[in-house]
């Protein structure tokens, strides 16, 4: 099995989708507005851990100057799948969960500090604020 199908499998197990269709969208559709949202080292790093035909998803979106809010994301979801927020949120953390588990701990940790707060929970993690 190819790496883009394991991951697709995934996709679609986490997100209880009922085709490789429509998790193949969900996927497509959050890598696209994730790409926008990475800079630097850590968008390359995610990019070399993704199987050849979601990196160049990924990478053929130009990056924002400045990442938007975890909320932001979501309904950037919501509208390009023509769902609700509740499903959007779904969708995101079905693949956001996947990639966590593609990339690592290390690489993760690296894109949350990078990423607004809120993210963490879409990674399928504990969102823990450093008490100031």
């Amino acid at each position: 099995m190819t790496r883009h199908r394991l991951l697709l499998q995934q996709v679609r197990t986490l997100g209880r989708y009922s085709d490789d269709e429509e998790a193949g969208r969900v996927l497509d559709t959050v890598l696209t507005l994730l790409g926008s949202q990475l800079t630097g080292e850590e968008r390359c790093d995610l990019a070399a851990v993704l199987p050849e035909q979601d990196r160049a998803v990924l990478v053929s979106q130009v990056p924002l100057p400045e990442p938007v809010t975890a909320p932001a994301f979501v309904e950037a979801v919501a509208r390009a799948l023509h769902t609700s927020l509740a499903c959007a949120r779904w969708d995101t953390s079905s693949v956001l969960a996947a990639l966590a588990d593609h990339a690592g701990d290390e690489l993760i940790d690296r894109l949350l500090v990078r990423l607004p707060s809120g993210y963490a929970l879409l990674f399928g993690r504990a969102d823990l604020a450093v008490a100031a």
